[in-house]
């Protein structure tokens, strides 16, 4: 083995380069099992992010089932989900384009099932006995009001835009038919909640003609929050809740809930988008399940009748999109050291089968940096949470007494977390000699609802405080170098940077992607999902419009003395590429550098690969020349200005 390198944190030349994160990782999504054929959907950013539905036959070949252009991506909530269905052969699926629903058997051509209209459809079950399909509707059509949600069935042979079974609420998730077809079950919410907060359960009896019978109200409310129900293959209904502070799955029966898990930890996550699944009936008596204790993701076997749950050994630490079927789960899952990939399980062998990577890279274990959870002192004398990842690369040392630069990240949400599976870009950074720290702030969900509740009224303090005192934990550790801190976000996770940058001295530069500098702009200009989220963050506005002056960093330019690099897409109907413009045209004028890199075509997070690429290596670039280390590749120049 060749001898190591010396050369200074942030100049080490690393394998794993931006347009290996950009173009070699594909995002995996949407499981569906049809027989013993398996459908996901991936996102390929080298064909622009394409939505592409991808089917495993018997034999294991895979097979492209949606040509260009089509785009398999729901719209509504804006972030989607929940836009694939398929059963006995038949494909039923969301054309991101159009927003119509389309209907595909294999070897054919998709043919749309609903007309050209201001219509958004999601969460789609088929009720056979009927001919139809019932799922949630989202209508855009002009009007001088907000997008109207409500529950429809779409009869596959008249082509029409749907006829409305429940309305009258502010949103729907989630319509599940027992197997009878004889009782529909859904979720249920109204503003100012997130379905996080508080969401109803309803169940109604479904009349010979698929129409309603008097609903029934079975759990939930504004402070409770049900996630995926689930009627067994018995006919009993199941779903999680977190009335005890912690999402546990629960039962309804004979007209009674009973708890089936009573354990702290977490069987639910926060509903950003549909068809999410962490739980799966693997027969009438057994569920195959996935819950999170700390940050981790474990797998379980739940017997119905004892209720006993059996943990079941896996690599991963990241498990989502559980289905099953009889004798195998597939689900979606990661690790520390393996990337993001579709997993198929035999439960009578315990054989875990990789079906599809969303990474075909290799990565030596010399350039993988581990993380570490660490737990830290924060504000109240409180204890929060995080990820860190020293820097890696088997090449390189770096010369005595110099210690790196950190990265410290912010997930978007902010009802969000980080998670310790392995990332690429993550790995760009720690193989180039940065520490990277991802936190989860007060406010990130997988570790019980009294700790996602210590961001509301505190957005714009709580995560602030938390990432500021993680930051200066593993300065004070002699971990990281306290003058070269620098820290980033998207979205939500973009917010973050930029009130710590303005109301903290601690960190020496930021990057935000696609962030928010004016809260009173993102609340009259985002989407109806989100639209009254931070009544519950920060406050009703406009009566705490103080609140939201306060901890806008657009206001307070004039405490911001550090460099920052902001990112947006210009199509972004989620946060407004003005947040952006308005804090780059600020910071300019105040003689700060800046840099602004904004991408046509791009929406809410970026998903075309040369963007990815150009990104990251823009955001190297911009620390190189603001912290003043060479680069170990060319890069193309960012113009910063200011920076002279």
């Amino acid at each position: 083995m060749s001898k190591a390198s010396a050369a200074p944190y942030g100049e080490w030349k690393s394998p794993i380069s931006s347009e290996a994160v950009a173009a070699e990782t594909i995002r995996l999504a949407g499981i569906a099992l049809d027989g013993e054929e398996i459908y996901w959907i991936e996102s390929r950013p080298l064909e622009g992010g394409r939505n592409v539905l991808v089917r495993r036959g018997l034999a294991g070949e895979l097979v492209d089932i949606n040509p260009a252009p089509l785009n398999v991506r729901s719209r509504v909530h804006e972030y989607g989900g929940g836009a694939l269905l398929v059963a006995d052969g038949v494909l039923y699926f969301s054309n991101f384009a159009d927003n119509r629903l389309y209907r595909q058997e294999f070897g054919a051509a998709a043919q749309p099932i609903t007309p050209e209209a201001e219509l958004r459809y999601a969460d789609m079950i088929l009720d056979g006995r009927r001919d139809r399909i019932i799922c949630v509707r989202e209508d855009h059509t002009p009007t001088d009001r907000e997008a109207i949600n409500t529950l429809v069935s779409l009869d596959l042979a008249a082509n029409d835009g749907g006829r409305v079974l429940v309305s009258g609420n502010d949103f729907y998730a989630a319509p599940r038919l027992n197997l009878a077809g004889t009782q529909l079950a859904w979720l249920t919410w109204n503003h100012p909640n997130m379905p996080w907060n508080g969401t109803e359960l309803w169940v109604a009896e479904v009349a010979t003609d698929g129409s309603l019978g008097e609903a029934e109200l079975v759990a939930g409310g504004r402070t409770e929050s049900i996630f995926q129900p689930a009627w067994s293959p018995g006919g009993t209904l199941y779903f999680v809740s977190d009335r005890t502070g912690w999402w546990n799955l629960y039962r309804w029966r004979q007209g009674s809930v009973e708890p089936v898990t009573e354990m702290e930890a977490e069987f639910g996550m926060p509903q950003w988008v549909f068809g999410m699944f962490t739980f799966a009936f693997e027969s009438t008596g057994k569920i195959i399940c996935t819950y999170c204790r700390q940050g981790a993701w474990y797998l379980g076997s739940l017997d119905t009748r004892t209720r006993q749950l059996e943990p079941i050994e896996t690599p991963f630490t990241l498990i989502t999109g559980l289905h099953a079927s009889p004798g195998r789960a597939v689900f979606l899952a990661a690790s520390p050291t393996e990337p993001g990939a579709v997993v198929q399980l035999k439960l009578d062998t315990g054989e875990f089968e990789t079906l599809r990577r969303s990474s075909e890279m290799v990565i030596d274990p010399g350039y993988i940096s581990l993380p570490q959870s660490i737990e830290f002192p924060t504000e109240n004398g409180l204890t929060a949470h995080a990820f860190f990842y020293p820097p890696k690369n088997c090449d390189y040392c770096a010369p005595p007494g110099e210690l790196p630069p950190l990265l410290v990240g912010s997930h978007g949400g902010p009802t969000g977390a980080a998670r310790s599976a392995l990332d690429l870009g993550t790995q760009f950074w720690t193989s180039r000699g940065f520490a990277v720290l991802d936190v989860n702030y007060g406010g990130s969900t997988g570790y019980g609802r009294a700790y996602w509740e210590r961001l509301n009224g505190q957005w714009g303090v709580v995560d602030v405080d938390d990432c500021s005192n993680a930051a200066r934990y593993l300065v004070e550790q002699g971990l990281a170098d306290g003058d070269r801190v620098v820290i980033r976000g998207g979205s939500a996770g973009g917010y973050t940077p930029l009130c710590a940058l303005t109301f903290r001295d601690l960190f020496k530069a930021g990057a935000s992607y696609y962030g928010i500098g004016d809260l009173t702009v993102f609340v009259g200009d985002t989407h109806k999902f989100e639209s009254r989220y931070l009544d519950q963050l920060v406050g009703p506005y406009p009566e705490r419009a103080d609140l939201y002056h306060a901890r806008s960093a657009i206001n307070f330019t004039d405490q911001l003395s550090c460099p920052v690099i902001f990112f947006q897409g210009l199509e972004d109907k989620v946060v407004p590429p003005n947040q952006a413009e308005l804090m780059v045209e600020a910071l300019q004028a105040k003689g700060i550098p800046v840099a602004y890199l904004p991408f046509e075509g791009e929406q809410h997070g970026f998903r075309r690969a040369e963007n990815i690429k150009r990104a990251l290596d823009a955001e190297l670039y911009f620390y190189a020349r603001v912290f003043g280390f060479e680069l170990a590749d060319p890069i193309e120049p960012v113009p910063i200005k200011n920076l002279d």
